[in-house]
C-alpha cells in the first residue's frame, strides 16, 4: 500500500531535516502508544523509516487502523490492539517510549471525559512502569491546554507559566488529566531517576488529521466543510487565537526532543509561534480550498480559551528547532489530501 504522496513528501522531509541534526533511532527498539492516531501514525512512518524496531500500541478509540495499515508489511513493525489505561507487559527490551495515546478533540471532552482523564493518568503512570523496567527514556505527548485560557500578560506561553484552567469544566477531563500525567513523569524523574521528558503539543495539522463527527477539530472540520460546499462554522466572534503548527514541524521537534540526551525532566513547548485568529483561519481555508461558501456564526463553548501561543525558546536552546512551515504553505499539502480522501 503506498502513501499519500502529501505524507510521503512529509515524511521525507522530516527524515531529511532529522539526518541534518544527526538524530537517528536506527536500531532501536520503540513502544509508541496512541501509534494509530494522527500524529503517532507520522512518527510511527518516520520511526520505521530511520531502521527503528516500532512497537505500536493503540486500542483504535480515535485512531485508525487504516494509518499504519501499509507498515504491517515491515518486519520492523509490530501492531498490538490495547488500551495502555490496562496492565502492559511487553517482550523484549526497549530504548525508548513516546506516549501520544488519548482521545484530543474538544468535542470529544463532553462524550468521553474517563477515557482521556485514564489515557493521560493510568495510561503515562504504565507507560513510566514499563519505562523503568525497561531503563527506556521516556517522552510523554502533554498538550498547551495545560495553560488553559492564559493571562494575557502570559502569551506567548512560556514553561514557567502554571496555567488558568479549570478543573470542573468541560475541558478538565483533558485539561487537568495532561496536568496529572506531567506531574507523574516529573515524580518519576525525581524519585526514579527516570529519562523523561514532557513535550507541549500546541494545534498541529496535517494529511491524517481527523474532520468527522467527534473528532473534528477547528482546521479539520473547516477543511471538511469548505471542501464539502458547507458553510464553515465559527464558534463565538472567531477573534479567539490558535498558533497552527503543521505536522512536518511538529513531528520533527517531538523526536529531536525524544532523542536529545539534554531534556531530562524538562518541559518544552513544541509549537509554532504565528497568532491567528479562528476568523483568519477560516478565511485562509476558503483560499487554500478555491471556495467561497459562507461562514456561519454559533456560540462559544464552556472555557473555549481566547488566546493560544507558545514561548519556543526552550525548543530553540535544547533542540536546535522552530517551525518553518507557514499555514498557507500546509494547507496546501492537506488540502490535497483531504480532496482525496472525499473524492
Amino acid at each position: 500500500m503506498a502513501l499519500h504522496p502529501s505524507i510521503a513528501s512529509g515524511v521525507s522531509e522530516i527524515l531529511s531535516r532529522l539526518g541534518d541534526a544527526k538524530v537517528s533511532f536506527a536500531g532501536q527498539r520503540v513502544l509508541v502508544t496512541g501509534g494509530a492516531g494522527f500524529l503517532g501514525s507520522w512518527v510511527c512512518d518516520v520511526l520505521v523509516a530511520q531502521g527503528a524496531e516500532v512497537v505500536c500500541l493503540d486500542n483504535l478509540s480515535s485512531g485508525l487502523a487504516t494509518h499504519v495499515a501499509h507498515l504491517h508489511e515491515r518486519d520492523e513493525f509490530t501492531f498490538i490492539e490495547h488500551d495502555i489505561s490496562q496492565p502492559y507487559y511487553p517482550e523484549g527490551g526497549l530504548d525508548c517510549v513516546l506516549h501520544l495515546a488519548s482521545r484530543a478533540s474538544p468535542m470529544e471532552f463532553d462524550k468521553h471525559p474517563i477515557s482521556i482523564l485514564k489515557a493521560n493518568t493510568l495510561g503515562i503512570w504504565i507507560a513510566l512502569g514499563i519505562a523503568k523496567a525497561k531503563d527506556a527514556r521516556v517522552m510523554y505527548a502533554s498538550t498547551s491546554e495545560v495553560y488553559g485560557d492564559p493571562d494575557p500578560r502570559f502569551v506567548p506561553s512560556p514553561e514557567t507559566y502554571n496555567g488558568n484552567v479549570n478543573p470542573v469544566g468541560v475541558r478538565g477531563c483533558y485539561d487537568e488529566a495532561k496536568r496529572c500525567g506531567e506531574a507523574f513523569v516529573i515524580a518519576y524523574v525525581r524519585q526514579h531517576g527516570l529519562n523523561a521528558r514532557i513535550a507541549r503539543i500546541f494545534n498541529t495539522y496535517g494529511p491524517r488529521i481527523r474532520s468527522e463527527g467527534i473528532y473534528g477539530r477547528a482546521l479539520p472540520r473547516f477543511l471538511d466543510q469548505a471542501i464539502s460546499g458547507k458553510p464553515i462554522t465559527i464558534f463565538g466572534t472567531g477573534e479567539q487565537t490558535r498558533s497552527f503548527t503543521y505536522v512536518v514541524d511538529e513531528v520533527e521537534g517531538l523526536l529531536r526532543l525524544a532523542a536529545t540526551d539534554n531534556a531530562k525532566g524538562k518541559v518544552v513547548n513544541i509549537g509554532n509561534t504565528v497568532e491567528r485568529s479562528i476568523l483568519d483561519l477560516a478565511r485562509a481555508v476558503q483560499a487554500a480550498s478555491g471556495t467561497e461558501v459562507d461562514l456561519v456564526f454559533e456560540p462559544l463553548p464552556d472555557d473555549d480559551p481566547l488566546r493560544r501561543c507558545p514561548d519556543i525558546t526552550k525548543a530553540k536552546q535544547i533542540l536546535g528547532w522552530e517551525p518553518t512551515v507557514t499555514l498557507e504553505e500546509g494547507l496546501v499539502p492537506t488540502v490535497a489530501w483531504f480532496r482525496d480522501q472525499s473524492a
